[in-house]
């Protein structure tokens, strides 16, 4: 009798088990139903553009239920959210948030894309541009980064359907670090440094030979010659501009 009221709390405990992770049990039913009905709501404040209506649904979805059957989407969701609101902070550690977990997963093309327009447009100065304001000057950090987030992609994965918009993003960034070190050149010819302005117009030659910005680097660096009194390297840089740019004033 003993050995049957064992066998039969056994085969009890096995059945209350079963049913308490069984999916399609009325608990875990409600559950599922309210968490799609929590993602529908964000998702329809996304789409009306309440951007930070959506990023609080979003965030307690997230919160709530980091494992629930739309976990994946609405990190995702809340990646393009934090983009559009210039949150750059909590985009950029959503991102490296979602790729350490999701290695594998079909999105991490998506992420990497987004890392670099989030850093793209960190850098970016909005009000500066629309002014017509020349700012080659400042740090370029996050374009540095962005450049390296969008050479990544195409590294892992060249057929993913965000590569060719990020070609073009790393060609308006390979410009932009082109000027950058241009306006460090310049900066170092007016306190006649020649010898460091002459180094970074060997630097725009040497990493950016594809960019229009190699002209003003060659003229940099011939100028900058000159003043050393290195004449053999200035015939040199000299040489290579006549060839590329022959209507260069240097030239003539």
């Amino acid at each position: 009798m003993k050995r049957r009221i064992l066998l039969v709390s056994a085969l009890l405990g096995l059945t209350i088990a079963g049913c308490s992770s069984n999916p399609d049990s009325p608990d875990e039913g409600l559950k599922f139903s309210q968490v799609e009905l929590m993602y529908e709501q964000a998702k329809e404040q996304l789409e009306m553009g309440n951007l930070n209506l959506a990023e609080e649904q979003l965030s307690a979805l997230n919160s709530r239920y980091p494992f629930g059957p739309f976990a994946h989407q609405v990190q995702l969701d809340l990646i393009y959210v934090h983009y559009k609101l210039d949150n750059t902070d909590e985009a950029l550690a959503a991102i490296d948030r979602f790729i350490s977990l999701n290695p594998n997963h079909s999105d991490v093309d998506y992420a990497l894309y987004m890392r670099g327009l989030v850093n793209q447009r960190a850098e970016y100065n909005a009000i500066q541009e629309i002014a017509g304001i020349d700012r080659s000057d400042r740090d370029s950090t996050m374009a540095q980064e962005a450049f390296k987030d969008f050479a990544e992609l195409l590294r892992k994965f060249p057929d993913s359907k965000y590569t060719a918009d990020a070609k073009q993003r790393m060609i308006a960034l390979k410009s932009r670090l082109a000027k950058k070190e241009l306006a460090v050149a310049r900066y170092y010819m007016e306190r006649q440094a020649y010898l460091a302005a002459a180094n970074r117009g060997r630097y725009v030659v040497e990493h950016f030979s594809d960019m229009p910005e190699v002209e003003n680097a060659l003229a940099i660096m011939v100028e900058s010659y000159q003043q050393l009194g290195l004449d053999e390297l200035r015939a040199d840089a000299l040489a290579v501009l006549r060839t590329n740019y022959p209507r260069n004033r240097l030239v003539n």
